[in-house]
């Protein structure tokens, strides 16, 4: 919509889309000059994004406004449009490098952030159970080791020949 050609024609779309039953248009990246006179054309709402002010709305990526992306050369690729509201992505990678770091020497979640408990009771029976869980495998390991070992390649329990 840089060309005026290009620029009616874009109006000539918006109203297309409308017609066509659309209930919001979003106008991106177009001269402010040209976003309004497609929102004064139409019935239903623009949003803008790169699109000026005279938009019924606006809209930015929150990753962009918020400096979520913590690339050495972010800055390059953010939008011109973009006003960056706040700076998070280094305070972001920090969080996740701690994180990470706790989890690997153990000290997170710790007892701190594990407080969903047994009653003594209860962990008493689970326990029992997870013991009789633990016997139940040990005797069938070992019913499956004396099958194997009562059996041999040759057929009828000899080991030779």
């Amino acid at each position: 919509g840089r060309t005026a050609l290009r620029a009616r024609s874009l109006v000539d779309d918006a109203l297309r889309l409308q017609e066509a039953g659309a209930f919001a248009i979003v106008l991106e990246c177009i001269p402010a000059n040209v976003a309004i006179a497609i929102t004064q054309a139409l019935d239903i709402p623009t949003i803008g994004i790169g699109a000026g002010g005279g938009c019924s709305g606006q809209v930015l990526v929150f990753h962009d406004l918020l400096g979520m992306t913590s690339h050495p050369h972010h800055e390059e690729f953010v939008p011109k449009f973009c006003k960056q509201y706040a700076k998070v992505g280094m305070e972001i990678n920090d969080g996740l490098a701690q994180f990470k770091q706790e989890v690997e020497d153990g000290s997170f979640p710790g007892e701190s952030y594990s407080p969903y408990i047994m009653m003594k009771e209860e962990e008493a029976i689970f326990d029992k159970l997870l013991k009789r869980d633990v016997e139940k495998e040990r005797t069938t390991q070992d019913k499956v080791m004396e099958e194997e070992e009562s059996l041999s390649l040759y057929g009828n329990g000899k080991t030779g020949q």
